[in-house]
């Protein structure tokens, strides 16, 4: 089964891989270990995965503008998620996205994104194709 979903484009360019879907905002300052890329956020749902590889989808940030930074830094390690899907973008992980070119989309109903699912992301567009696994 294929799904196509629409939203807003926030970075450009196009990614595919595994989606890793959480129910819970997320913080990057302090909800993901910036050496190994696990979300270490306790009250998070993806609590002890990495984010490394994936197709990132949470409802938005929370958090401090240091996130941003964060989110370059797994970047640079080579730790950060191939693209992310917000709900509703916040301005932290935009700046951190832009910084390190990761493509993202919000305005995006990720309750129709299941983690393990295979997704292309295409941030010029800001379409998102589903393909459960």
């Amino acid at each position: 089964m294929e799904i196509i979903l629409r939203g807003r484009p926030i970075v450009s360019g196009n990614a595919s891989g595994v989606a890793l879907v959480s129910t819970k905002p997320l913080s990057f300052l302090g909800g993901i270990d910036p050496k190994t890329g696990v979300i270490i956020e306790r009250n998070n749902d993806l609590f002890g995965k990495t984010i490394k590889d994936s197709i990132l989808c949470f409802p938005h940030g929370h958090g401090s503008t240091v996130g941003s930074f964060v989110l370059y830094a797994l970047a640079k390690n080579g730790l950060a998620p191939k693209a992310i899907v917000n709900t509703l973008a916040d301005p932290v992980v935009v700046v951190g996205a832009v910084i390190a070119n990761i493509p993202m989309i919000d305005r995006v109903d990720i309750s129709q994104v299941k983690t393990g699912d295979l997704v292309e992301v295409n941030g010029c567009s800001g379409t998102i194709r589903v393909l459960r696994k």
